[in-house]
């Protein structure tokens, strides 16, 4: 339960983008509010004599070969390097280049718009990363898991989250129609963060981005959805999920329309 609280989803690297301190603020706070969750939820599955995941039966996912992740000595066989491996170090150093030449990206060093350090040191992480983890690693995890099957996914839904905002301030008068309905903005939030999916947060990602909700809306969405952290547990067991999407939804309407309520 603290988990699926504390979970951002892939929305994360779009917050720590658009709104880099708040996000921080956002991500501490889901941890704290985590932690919260998970002691009251546990002290009502006692009280109501439920048992936790019943169905559920640990698997072994992997067979390990006793190696570290990170294998620096890859870079011995530097010339023989997979072409994964080069693209992606090729392409992170790029991307610090060009920042550095003032060409793409933000250009500031002040830490009160720390845009420009985080890209850099991420990059630079990234770089680091790609350099050194095994071969089974960068392949299965890196490419075939986060390059293929993620981020294509949040780059559509940001660019979709991002031209419904721009069309509906332009032409549907979206600003005073959310105005006008503040509440039922909050609780559509949390409805939609019971789909069991990163990209439908967005919409409220970017629409806190652009001033158009107050934080509440985004912290609201951001406790119920999991990003795709409940999908392994759906494949065991329906009922559980649909307890811990619950007690989620409860939980964040309670502090969402506290703080709203707050002038937050």
């Amino acid at each position: 339960m603290g988990g699926m609280i504390a979970t951002s989803g892939d929305e994360a690297f779009v917050m720590l983008t658009l709104f880099p301190k708040k996000a921080l603020f956002l991500f501490a706070l889901l941890f704290i509010l985590g932690i919260a969750g998970a002691w009251i939820s546990d002290k009502i599955a006692s009280r109501l004599k439920i048992i936790p995941c019943s169905e559920c039966q640990l698997q072994k996912v992997h067979d390990t070969d006793k190696k570290h992740h990170f294998q620096p000595s890859i870079l011995k066989n530097f010339p023989l390097l997979s072409p994964i491996r080069y693209g992606l170090i090729l392409f992170f150093v790029f991307i610090i280049l060009l920042n550095l030449s003032g060409v793409w990206g933000p250009q500031s060093w002040n830490l009160n718009e720390p845009a420009r350090i985080i890209l850099i040191f991420l990059s630079s992480v990234a770089v680091f990363i790609s350099a050194t983890v095994s071969e089974h690693y960068l392949k299965d995890h890196i490419w075939g898991h986060i390059v293929k099957k993620h981020i294509w996914k949040v780059f559509l839904w940001t660019f979709f989250a991002m031209l419904f905002i721009t069309i509906g301030l332009r032409y549907w008068n979206l600003e005073e129609f959310i105005m006008s309905n503040m509440g039922w903005i909050l609780i559509i939030s949390a409805i939609v963060g019971l789909i069991p999916e990163s990209g439908p947060h967005m919409i409220f990602v970017m629409m806190y981005a652009n001033g158009l909700v107050p934080f509440s809306i985004l912290l609201t969405s951001s406790i119920v959805q999991d990003g795709h952290g409940m999908l392994p547990l759906l494949s065991y067991t329906i009922k559980d999920s649909v307890l811990i999407k619950l007690f989620n939804l409860i939980f964040a309407l309670i502090i969402g329309i506290s703080l709203y309520a707050l002038g937050l």
